[in-house]
């Protein structure tokens, strides 16, 4: 098996929706990730064993997404490509993809990536209108297209617009986080004290220049436009709850923001990367995942606390043998959950079948470069940003391990663990 080196990662800074990415497609900006990623590399017109690449809001457009990004981006036509797609779990699970070949030495080196816009999203026509349509371009004659034409309805003309709901519940992720909340017992004042780290870590990162080698401009924003450098507690505490008005605790300042944005990571083998003199910054070494009945038995977003066990009995390690845990933050809430329930005797032994907790850990050591409350979240863009982003901490650090953990949509949960 070979190790699937960490060669480094490029993004474009996640703007807001409707802001400064209004406009622009997936395609625009996935491919923008990628030629900056191509560019670093110096990988223009050379062929890849593999790209793999994500979105959660798709047009039916974009069947070939990945395909066509990196033909833009500047690959060779010789490189593959597939497209993936895991709720915000996506652009882990195509690291996961493009890393297994290369462990199993079917490639030698490839890109992962994900991209999402929240503001550029797809209309479906009703079922009705489409098959009018349908028939109406297999009309034979003027007479069959009028009469087509004339049975057309007012009604179906009013396009379906698209809701983030879960469709077992219809219950939006923002309102399931809510539940989990109320269920942990966890305060307004512990997830806004959480988002205030988010939004400092990632000015300070900002501050230091950490992200000048990982985020490229793009569309006139050369950084993210959601973190802000004045948020405090007080502030944060004067925001109105979001989605449960009477007893709520999540607000838009401790949720993550509906983002538009794109990310990428080159990955490769040993061989591979010292034939083309490029610097290993870590290892993508495990990934787990798992699922849970959120309509029955669990929260929605509790997923990761089922992937993380598993992960660890994988790699034979505690959840304290980390020096960095890359959490993404979709609410502050859920992050809060997550490390609650890992610490809860009761929720270890019955629903995980452990004979003890996994205990705490050291908060100093999360999101230390910033999270998705801050720097935003472009669903399939998230787990690629993380990869990159914690990869090049490692490498900074000179040695140590690091956890990344992602819930999805659907009652999904993704983890890894990167180590240098």
């Amino acid at each position: 098996m070979k190790k699937i080196g960490i060669i480094g990662g490029a993004r474009i800074p996640f703007a807001r929706s409707n802001s400064a990415y209004k406009l622009s497609s997936n395609k625009e900006m996935m491919t923008a990730a990628m030629k900056a990623l191509v560019q670093k590399y110096n990988l223009e017109g050379k062929a890849l064993g593999l790209a793999s690449v994500g979105a959660v809001a798709k047009s039916s457009h974009d069947f070939s997404m990945a395909r066509e990004c990196l033909i833009d981006a500047g690959l060779s036509y010789d490189t593959p490509a597939c497209d993936i797609q895991m709720a915000c779990g996506t652009s882990l699970e195509t690291a996961n993809h493009v890393g297994n070949q290369i462990a199993m030495g079917q490639i030698q080196a490839g890109i992962a990536g994900g991209v999402d816009s929240s503001s550029v999203v797809p209309i479906e026509l009703k079922q009705k209108l489409s098959n009018r349509l349908v028939q109406l371009s297999r009309a034979r004659n003027i007479s069959e297209k009028f009469k087509l034409l004339s049975s057309f309805k007012p009604g179906e003309l009013i396009p379906n617009f698209p809701a983030i709901k879960e469709p077992r519940t219809g219950l939006s992720m923002g309102e399931h986080c809510e539940l989990m909340v109320q269920e942990w017992n966890i305060s307004r004042e512990e997830q806004d004290q959480l988002a205030l780290k988010s939004h400092q870590n990632t000015v300070a990162a900002y501050e230091s220049g950490f992200y000048n080698d990982l985020v490229f401009p793009f569309a006139n924003l050369d950084k993210d436009n959601n973190a802000r450098p004045d948020s405090s507690l007080e502030k944060l505490g004067k925001l109105r709850a979001a989605f449960d008005k009477s007893k709520g605790t999540l607000t838009a300042g401790n949720s993550s923001p509906m983002t538009d944005g794109a990310s990428c990571v080159l990955l490769a083998n040993e061989e591979y990367a010292s034939k083309n003199n490029y610097d290993i910054d870590a290892f993508l070494t495990h990934y787990q995942s798992a699922a849970v009945d959120y309509k029955n038995k669990e929260g929605l977003l509790m997923a990761p606390a089922y992937a993380i066990p598993k992960l660890l009995a994988q790699a034979g390690i505690t959840l304290q043998d980390f020096d960095f845990y890359e959490i993404h933050e979709a609410f502050a809430g859920q992050v809060l959950c997550t490390l609650k329930a890992l610490n809860d005797k009761s929720f270890c032994q019955q629903r995980l079948g452990l004979d003890k907790t996994l205990g705490e850990i050291d908060m100093s050591k999360l999101n230390v470069k910033g999270g998705s409350v801050a720097i935003g979240h472009p669903f399939a863009a998230t787990g690629t940003r993380i990869i990159a982003s914690l990869a090049k901490t490692l490498k900074e650090k000179g040695s140590g391990r690091g956890l990344v953990s992602i819930c999805a949509a659907g009652g999904m949960g993704v983890t890894a663990i990167i180590e240098r």
